[in-house]
């Protein structure tokens, strides 16, 4: 089966066509800057040329169909006619308590996106819009929402519950969520499949690290615990995001600083992390991993903190579960960076761990890191959240 798979944001709308058999990418691209000017289509097919279509784009149903468009032209697609596309499978951020798995697009589940959009409001109503775009333009073909919260809604009360009066659950459903679920799903079922066992019967910590970074505890193939919380601004320190701090912060900074709530939010999400760590250097860790060897001391505190962040949670969910058999990096981060990468395993002497520090170095392919006598599995799996999102799709259709 052909799948389109689609993640829509507000002003850009990401895609791929994947044969779910095969497992191939016959094309991906980007549409940027919808409804904005300079909109711009950025497709590339497989074994052909990238192709950039400069047009304007007013909004996400003309970016829909600009998308069929390239899929299906003569010379640049990769497919003779839309009905080709099997399914379309679309990246929903929040799902709430409501959804613990994909499922089929009803007017149902609209309603449910849209009721959700509280929780989310920067991004489900994006996702929604590219689900009706797809409606619009693709009448007949089927439509899946897979879910970012999914995967972690096996996630028991004592790791989902804030310590707030019970009464903001209850009346606004505020809790631990967490998100990257598509991804933690994914690498830890393709861990356990890389030392020949099933994911049921370990306990794997999973860490996504991105520029939005994310632990998951994952035992018995379930997700008992992860990092991110009611919104993705909880946990790790990321690229520009603050991660876990006392939350009387706010007020503090606020009240010397004479800003509002809403703008100290957008310092915690956008100019925080390893971002406002390195002094406003850079939130990209190649910039952050070159400028430490040049001795810019704020770029080596950014790196030290993010590091030791993540050794924190790797160490806090080893006692969750009582022990770990796989510890898996993933994304740009973990499938990439080697500062990082050693700058964590350096802190897991105390688990067994021992690590080939040139293996640690090659960049983004499946690869055991730990040596054979080490106590815990420490390994690289890059993760492909389009695919699974395929996957979930063609299961359902």
């Amino acid at each position: 089966m052909n799948i389109l798979v689609i993640n829509c944001g507000s002003s850009s709308l990401k895609y791929q066509l994947i044969n779910s058999d095969s497992e191939e990418v016959l094309a991906k691209g980007l549409v940027e800057r919808i409804g904005i000017d300079g909109s711009q289509l950025t497709h590339t097919p497989a074994g052909k040329d990238k192709v950039v279509i400069k047009e304007d784009i007013p909004d996400h149903n003309k970016a829909v169909k600009l998308v069929i468009d390239a899929l299906v032209d003569g010379s640049h697609g990769v497919i003779k006619s839309l009905s080709e596309i099997d399914a379309v499978g679309h990246r929903v951020v929040h799902g709430g308590e409501k959804f613990n798995k994909a499922v089929l697009v009803t007017d149902e589940v609209m309603k449910d996106i849209e009721e959700l959009s509280s929780l989310a409001p920067l991004h489900n109503p994006a996702n929604l819009i590219g689900i009706r775009s797809c409606q619009t333009n693709m009448p007949g073909t089927p439509n899946v929402a897979v879910f970012d919260t999914a995967f972690h809604q096996t996630m028991p009360e004592k790791a989902y519950m804030y310590g707030l009066p019970y009464e903001y659950y209850e009346k606004y459903k505020v809790r631990r969520y967490g998100f990257h679920g598509t991804s933690h799903d994914f690498v830890s079922k393709h861990a356990a499949e890389l030392i020949g066992k099933d994911r049921k019967d370990l306990k794997i910590i999973v860490c996504h690290l991105g520029n939005g970074a994310s632990v998951s505890a994952v035992q018995n193939g379930q997700c008992v615990d992860t990092s991110m919380g009611l919104t993705p601004l909880e946990g790790l320190i990321m690229g520009t995001r603050s991660g876990d701090m006392d939350p009387a912060i706010v007020d503090f900074i606020c009240q010397k600083e004479g800003i509002t709530a809403a703008e100290m939010n957008t310092v915690l999400n956008k100019k925080s992390g390893v971002y406002g760590l390195s002094n406003y250097a850079s939130s990209d860790f190649r910039d952050l991993s070159e400028l430490e060897e040049s001795g810019n001391k704020y770029a080596k505190l950014a790196l030290d903190t993010y590091c030791y962040r993540v050794a924190k949670y790797i160490g806090s969910y080893v006692a969750a579960m009582q022990g770990v058999d796989i510890i898996a990096l993933t994304a740009g981060v973990g499938e990439n960076n080697y500062r990082a990468r050693r700058g964590i395993c350096d802190y897991l002497g105390y688990l067994g761990v021992t690590v080939d520090d040139e293996k640690l170095k090659i960049r983004g392919e499946d690869l055991i890191v730990s040596t054979p006598d080490s106590k815990v599995t420490v390994m690289i799996v890059p993760t492909n959240e389009e695919l699974a999102i395929a996957k979930q799709t063609v299961e359902l259709v």
